[in-house]
Order: structure tokens, then sequence, then C-alpha cells
């Protein structure tokens, strides 16, 4: 199979056009960045805000997914074995196709960048996605 790389650069901005998307059990908040509705076809992120105590609702995706945590501690919790990992600020964490996690801050928060290789069209459901061209 040959890809044919795109031959189009995009700047996003992430504050312009936000559209929030409901992945946050609390206060924080999560919106997309990248993603097939803005032309995305290898790669999707998102920014999770997780106040003190917030957690995400409970995910698994078809695909891969990886999260950096760029500000604040926490964990990722395995839904099937209760077991938690903790993150740190800096840490990255990859998380196998069909395993079921929460991801979950500590008293001070945390604020990851990251999710599913390619996209999972079952988080972006509450949007019309625009077709890649």
């Amino acid at each position: 199979m040959s890809i044919t790389p795109s031959k189009t650069v995009q700047v996003i901005d992430s504050a312009v056009n936000r559209k929030d998307i409901a992945l946050i059990d609390g206060n924080g908040a999560a919106w997309v960045v990248l993603w097939p509705g803005n032309g995305a076809r290898y790669r999707t992120f998102q920014i999770l805000e997780l106040h003190s105590g917030d957690r995400t609702v409970d995910l698994c995706h078809a695909a891969d997914c990886v999260y950096y945590v760029a500000e604040g501690t926490g964990g990722v919790r395995d839904l099937e074995t209760d077991e938690i990992q903790p993150l740190v600020d800096g840490a990255i964490v990859h998380i196998d196709a069909q395993d079921r996690y929460r991801l979950e801050a500590d008293d001070g928060g945390m604020r990851l960048i990251g999710g599913p290789v390619p996209a999972d069209p079952d988080l972006y459901t509450q949007f019309e996605m625009a077709e890649a061209e």
C-alpha cells in the first residue's frame, strides 16, 4: 500500500473555534485540536485539563493511544485490573488498542495532550465531521 503525503501545511490554533469534547468527569475540560474534522488523517490529539480529583470518563479505543503529561500529576487506571500507574509532569503513557482505561488527576490537577492514533470516530460522534480532502 502506498500513501501519498498531503502537500498541505496547516497551523491550528487550539483556542480558535474550540470544540469541547465530553471526556472529563469533574470540573475540568477537554477539547479537540487535531482530528478528522480539521483534516487529520493519521494522527489526532485532544487537550485534557483535569482539575484536582477530576478523571476522564472510561475510555477504550480500537487503536493505540498516547498521552503526554504537560503539567501536573495523576495516574492511568487499568479498568480490567483496577491497577493505577502514576503519571508525572513530562511523562508519556502508551495505551494498547482495546485496553479499557481512565486518566485520574491528583490534588494539583493534570494537563495532558494526546489521543488515539488513528482517530477513534466514536470520540467525535457529537460533532458533524468534515470529510478530509
